[in-house]
């Protein structure tokens, strides 16, 4: 079994990316015991796992990804799901009502706008996929759910990676700094909650600067002071309009 990259090597199409026992994720294709680049992208080996996430292009599907969808369609016994993606996400009943509830569902009986209706958005995990299915959402981990409130904006899913940061830096600095509520889906939408307008917009106009400068040096730094100074503004503004 070996290994013939580094974490977030930049990779192009055809590039051999591991030889053995691996599971090829997105971004990726299997031939034999080799895996291989299908993208132009930042490559990474997790344990069994090898992927590449794109440098530009959509949102292509993996387990264990959390992604942010929107309801687009409500069967008899689960929902479609728009998660930026070739593929709908679909979500369960038994994947989304909690057991108690659960026991009181019968297919054709039970409208399911009740509990999700067409336009919702949920943060959920992908659980399954093999592309040979459309994925299969979950919602009952913790943090996982129907999403009230806030607003949702949409960015490269290849700049995820930057807007959360090495170990959490960014996405804990811009929390921190602006007091909100931010969920990230690696699908490229992200969820965010304040107290009142201001703060979600500060946190809107710091992820659209992350996402031109994703490539620079020193960000996280340059944002904090960024919005630092916005709030300076902000109040400023608000002792004049007293």
């Amino acid at each position: 079994m070996t290994i013939f990259i580094e974490k977030h090597t930049i990779v192009v199409p055809g590039t051999l990316l591991a030889r053995g026992d691996y599971r090829a994720m997105r971004g990726t294709f299997q031939d034999g015991d080799e895996i291989f680049s299908s993208v132009v992208g930042l490559a990474d080996a997790r344990g069994q796992y090898v992927s590449v996430v794109p440098l530009q292009g959509g949102y292509y599907p993996a387990e264990e990804d959390v992604v942010i969808g929107v309801v687009t369609g409500v069967g008899l016994t689960s929902w479609h799901l728009d998660i930026r993606a070739p593929y709908d996400g679909i979500l369960s009943v038994s994947n989304f009502l909690e057991r108690d509830r659960e026991r009181g569902f019968t297919p054709r009986e039970t409208d399911l706008t009740k509990f999700l209706t067409v336009g919702d958005a949920i943060f959920a995990k992908i659980i399954v996929f093999d592309r040979t299915r459309d994925p299969l959402l979950n919602t009952h981990d913790r943090g996982l759910g129907k999403l009230t409130g806030g607003r949702i904006i949409e960015i490269l899913p290849s700049k995820v990676p930057r807007i959360i940061g090495r170990k959490g830096s960014m996405i804990n600095m811009l929390k921190r700094e602006t007091k909100t509520r931010i969920l990230v889906g690696q699908n490229g939408r992200i969820w965010i909650h304040g107290k009142n307008f201001e703060d979600e917009f500060l946190v809107v106009f710091a992820m659209q600067k992350i996402e031109r400068e994703a490539h620079t040096a020193g960000l996280t730094d340059r944002i904090a002071e960024l919005i630092r100074e916005e709030k300076v503004k902000i109040e400023t503004r608000r002792h004049e309009n007293a």
